[in-house]
């Protein structure tokens, strides 16, 4: 088998930490695969680096900032390489560039355009084991490093597998898998055995932590299965493939309406009201704030009465407020609007399943449960695979609670989760 495993910042940590993952990833190799590893920063390393560059520069300049953060991913790389070869086996690691990693040009998010794996390829054909700096690339146009943001090194893994037709990528880190909740939150959340890609990126989407939505979306395009697991034990964690997921480990389970409940409190609500072109409207936002280079993790559009114009409310990441504040701003003849408010401190709380727009009771159920918790809220997105609404960010763990209860339930068989399924503040590779 080909096999490429990603160890997080959490699972490298110390050299003696360095020292498991090489010892995991001989064990494979003397097994017989082919491996390649793809390797964060250890720890808080890439948090330390952004304070060294804010205090020499408090916007600091993209490009230097992106060169300063690969070193994080660079020394963890080597020192595993070095790992390896102390346990008696041949390693060989890679930079990004070395690797064949090509993408936009957009310092800290590019995003991957192409991965040319000549070089990874010719050291396992020598019998070695190839390693990569995650989280890292080179624009093929500007010869310019470049960053991949959040859970870059996820990425970096996944886009790996998919060159290499990797047989599996194996993301280890300090949970066990994906659960039905956050068990720090819920106690009663269950492991879930299998998932489908697509449930897997609508987890990601509402805010699970496990697996950054660009790596969960670059699997389902390309077809990698993906399997996470905790590098701490040998549990069996959560397989994410295009077969179909299952409610609590059994690959017999019928799946449920609802398989889980997903939290994020990372993101700011901005509000756009009276933009002239109904139905248009919501384009028209997201395109001024998609020239400025920013993205909306959710967003809707409610039509005004007379239908020529709407309201357009978007949820984005707390770093991108500024930019977007200033976009539209800068915008505003051009769009027409009337004002602009952004409402920082909210809360996400998601059902993912399946056929949920054809269930009205889930829905009716959401709606009873937040209200009968008093959890204020508003409902704000609904697709057939996933329904959000947001809350106050101080009654967001009330609201996980209730509705992972109602729609969700008990656990079966769980002795002790360990996993996230929600996201906070976080930076860093990934």
């Amino acid at each position: 088998m080909l096999i490429v495993q990603k160890y997080g910042g959490s699972s490298v940590p110390t050299t003696e930490r360095i020292t498991c993952v090489a010892e995991r990833v001989v064990a494979a190799h003397d097994a017989g695969h082919d491996v390649v590893v793809v390797v964060s920063a250890m720890g808080r390393t890439t948090d330390q680096l952004l304070r060294l560059a804010r205090e020499v520069d408090p916007l600091p300049a993209a490009r230097e900032l992106d060169a300063l953060l690969t070193t994080g991913e660079r020394v963890s790389s080597a020192l595993t390489a070095m790992a390896i070869h102390a346990l008696g086996a041949p390693a060989y690691s890679f930079s990004g560039r070395q690797a064949g990693v090509l993408t936009t040009s957009d310092h800290g998010r590019a995003q991957i355009v192409e991965v040319r794996p000549g070089r990874v390829r010719q050291a396992l054909d020598r019998g070695a084991i190839a390693l990569v700096t995650g989280f890292e690339g080179v624009c093929g146009e500007t010869d310019e490093v470049t960053t991949l943001g959040r859970g870059g090194s996820d990425t970096t893994a996944v886009a790996l597998a998919a060159a290499l037709k990797a047989d599996v990528c194996e993301i280890y880190t300090d949970v066990a898998g994906v659960f039905t909740a956050d068990p720090g939150m819920v106690p009663e959340a269950r492991p879930l055995g299998r998932l489908t890609h697509e449930a897997m990126c609508e987890m990601a989407a509402g805010g699970a932590r496990v697996l950054a939505l660009p790596s969960a979306e670059y699997a389902r395009r390309h077809g990698v299965t993906v399997h996470v697991r905790s590098s701490f034990d040998d549990r069996p964690g959560t397989v994410i493939s295009d077969e179909a997921s299952d409610e609590a480990g059994d690959p017999g389970a019928e799946a449920a309406a609802v398989m889980g409940v997903a939290h994020d409190m990372s993101g700011v609500k901005i509000t756009v009201f009276g933009v002239p072109d109904g139905d248009r409207s919501a384009g028209r936002v997201h395109g001024v704030l998609a020239d400025a280079g920013i993205e909306a993790v959710e967003s809707h559009g409610v039509p005004r009465p007379d239908g020529r114009s709407a309201d357009v409310a978007l949820v984005l990441p707390r770093t991108d407020v500024a930019a977007a504040m200033t976009a539209l701003r800068t915008h505003r003849r051009e769009l027409g609007y009337e004002r602009v408010t952004y409402r920082d401190r909210i809360g996400k709380v998601s059902i993912v399943g399946s056929g949920l727009l054809t269930r009205a009771d889930v829905c009716v159920t959401l709606r009873d449960t937040l209200a009968g918790a008093g959890v204020p809220f508003e409902s704000f997105s609904a697709t057939d695979t996933r329904i959000s609404a947001l809350c106050p960010a101080s009654r967001l763990v009330d609201a996980v609670r209730a509705v992972h209860r109602a729609l969700v339930g008990g656990a079966r068989g769980l002795s002790r989760p360990v996993a996230l399924l929600g996201r906070s503040r976080r930076s860093g590779g990934g």
